[in-house]
């Protein structure tokens, strides 16, 4: 439904009697419906389930034993409703802690009409926006057995960097008003958000045009050694103070016959994860080397390693290991990276030691044709 075409329900979250009613006449005033006015944590959800409001504005600090966020953490698991948070001041860390319940905006104390107005509409598209994502990642994933499992977590993984975008720019220009310094934090959120969300999307397109026969080479000659040079320095932004990446080669140049777009896509899957997958660090290595008109690449990590049975079913859409924890990630990368080998007429082959690192061995014909 349009919500330009229907009065909009907002449930409001307050401890503060007078803060609230000054909320609730504000909001009445441009034109929305109050479904209820509570001040604890309890009585939020419970009223979220009874009510389905079409917003929730969330005060931070409320009464009981749960605060803001805790409480649109457990709404968020159950109802889907965009929730924005109020409060009087914003640090990092209670930023941080609002991006990763799913909220949608952000709104400073005391409350301005015109910047309220325009948050809420942004809450609502933004939510619209999400709800279509959704749909069409299922329509995208009709025909697979796991579609399920996929569309939760594509899902999250398109809202979460929408929410971080959302709330970093909101808070922009307040944190540059209130704390001078803080906004290049603010921006080095959005960018990352985004190259997040270009990085998840460009899989999703990259596993259909796979899928459909429509993924096809364009091969050129490059000159690997360079190539492999500039992956590992786009790459240094995700390297942390606890790795150490290196390059070895034994032929320095060595050109071969491949896809450059492909390859980059390969590399930089497999340097990622293995960055991704060392979360203590350790050592990261990119090897190259040639052998029987073969052109090698050998990535190896000191990470959390596979289980021998994961890696039976390392290269199948949406599959991820046990052992991952919190990491994310959809289980669609190495899928990708097995067609691209495919399609070279290469191999990949992997040895891995649950806690110890993986490595994986990419082999391809110095000329493919």
């Amino acid at each position: 439904m349009n919500f330009s075409e229907k009065v909009i329900n907002i449930l409001i979250v307050e401890d503060e009697l007078l803060i609230a009613k000054n909320l609730s006449h504000k909001l009445q005033k441009l034109g929305y419906q109050i479904a209820d006015i509570v001040s604890s944590g309890a009585d939020a959800i419970q009223r979220a389930g009874e009510l389905k409001p079409d917003l929730i504005l969330m005060d931070i600090v409320i009464k009981g034993d749960l605060d803001g966020i805790e409480t649109a953490a457990i709404i968020h698991q159950k109802l889907d409703i965009p929730i924005i948070y109020t409060t009087a001041y914003a640090d990092d860390e209670t930023l941080q802690r609002a991006e990763n319940t799913g909220s949608y905006g952000y709104l400073l104390k005391p409350f301005k009409e015109r910047e309220m107005h325009a948050t809420i509409k942004i809450a609502l598209s933004k939510h619209q926006e999400a709800v279509r994502m959704q749909k069409l990642i299922a329509l995208a994933a009709a025909k697979s057995e796991n579609r399920s499992r996929f569309i939760s977590m594509a899902y999250h993984d398109l809202n979460t960097p929408l929410t971080t975008i959302q709330l970093s720019a909101e808070m922009m220009e307040d944190s540059e008003l209130q704390r001078p310094g803080t906004t290049n934090k603010n921006v080095a959120r959005i960018k990352k958000a985004v190259l997040n969300m270009s990085e998840l999307l460009a899989e999703i397109l990259m596993l259909s045009k796979a899928e459909s026969g429509k993924l096809s080479l364009d091969l050129e000659r490059v000159n690997v050694t360079e190539f492999c040079t500039s992956i590992l320095e786009e790459l240094q932004p995700i390297v942390t103070d606890k790795h150490l990446v290196t390059f070895h080669t034994q032929t320095d140049p060595l050109y071969a016959n491949l896809d450059e777009k492909l390859l980059h896509h390969l590399l930089t899957n497999l340097l990622s994860n293995a960055i991704k997958y060392s979360p203590d660090g350790g050592n990261i290595s990119l090897e190259l080397s040639c052998e029987n008109q073969q052109i090698i690449f050998s990535v190896r990590d000191e990470g959390i390693g596979m289980t021998p049975e994961y890696q039976g079913k390392l290269f199948q859409q949406f599959e991820r290991g046990a052992n991952v924890g919190k990491i994310k990630g959809l289980g669609l990368g190495l899928c990708i990276v097995k067609h691209i080998v495919d399609l070279h007429g290469g191999t990949i082959s992997v040895e891995s030691t649950i806690y110890k690192g993986t490595a994986f061995m990419v082999m391809l014909p110095l000329f493919s044709h």
